[in-house]
């Protein structure tokens, strides 16, 4: 048990220090790019605010796991309890609204200009600010209610049980409760998810018809460098597919940490290390197809004084 204890350990650090490098240098590198004066794309504005809901992941649930597992524990009252996992709920539900929002932007300015969406290209730039607001005012209200639910039973009779996070303790919510938070958080971030899916796919075969196109072309040059077609497909199959991938199988060992009454060692810290795999490495992914560090070297470039 000691060597897992020292692995864990190990695992936790490298995880929780290379999300936050990740994160914050990404949404560093998007705020310098914003603040001096050079515009946004829409999709950078979108990864902006991913990489700002992924590092309140990381800090809310990330950090405090990996004390914990250092010899930390139980070292927040109820309210500082209550307020990480009121940060942690809100951030992941903006991950995967604004993950879902990219998706469905890409695969709408992706569609050529004689489709059904060109008259909707124009508006969904003017609007991705509005909907960012949208998406962080609504998610962190809902969630709000599961903030404020212990404090409103703490002068009641009714014994109540309590779960155990180990970095904190808290009032497990009743069924009426756990109910309602089901309908407006997880039922939605299941349509979410199949929005995802959808528009990506959508996406693959719309570039897969390109490539069909342009396949004759191609042809007559003997090259093995793969197309661009092909290229963007791989980045469209990656990102989504680590982000469903982690989400779907976090949604499924949070499910059972929350059905479960006695909560296995093993379970607490699987659940905790696959909860922050996309929040740590989506930033590589992301670097991996957006290039806007290069961009920001040559905006510093062209703005060096002579």
């Amino acid at each position: 048990m000691n060597f897992w204890n020292l692995a864990l350990k190990i695992v936790f650090l490298s995880q929780t220090t290379t999300g936050i490098l990740g994160n914050f240098s990404l949404l560093f590198c998007y705020l310098g790019l914003y603040y001096r004066e050079c515009k946004l794309k829409p999709t950078d504005l979108i990864l902006m605010h991913l990489m700002a809901a992924n590092a309140l992941i990381i800090l809310s649930a990330g950090v405090p796991q990996t004390m914990v597992v250092w010899g930390l524990k139980q070292f927040l009252p109820e309210f500082g309890c209550r307020f990480i996992l009121y940060i942690q709920q809100s951030a992941r539900s903006v991950s995967i609204a604004t993950t879902c929002l990219l998706s469905v932007f890409q695969a709408v300015t992706i569609n050529p200009r004689k489709s059904c969406w060109k008259d909707h290209k124009a508006k969904a730039e003017k609007y991705i600010g509005c909907c960012m607001l949208i998406i962080w005012v609504l998610y962190l209200l809902i969630n709000f209610i599961s903030f404020l639910y212990p404090f409103s039973k703490r002068n009641t009779k009714n014994v109540t049980t309590k779960r155990d996070f180990e970095y904190c303790t808290t009032v497990r919510s009743d069924p009426i409760s756990e109910s309602l938070y089901a309908a407006l958080v997880v039922c939605p971030e299941v349509f979410l998810s199949g929005l995802i899916s959808w528009s990506s796919g959508s996406m693959i075969v719309l570039l897969f018809r390109h490539k069909q196109v342009v396949q004759h072309i191609r042809s007559t040059h003997k090259s093995s460098r793969t197309s661009p077609e092909s290229r963007a497909t791989q980045h469209i199959l990656s990102l989504v597919s680590v982000f469903l991938g982690f989400y779907t199988l976090s949604s499924f060992l949070r499910g059972c940490f929350a059905l479960l009454s006695k909560h296995n060692w093993w379970l607490v810290n699987i659940t905790a290390l696959i909860s922050l795999c996309f929040p740590s490495f989506g930033p590589f992914v992301i670097m991996n197809h957006y290039s806007v560090m290069p961009s920001f070297r040559l905006f510093r470039i062209r703005n060096k004084p002579s």
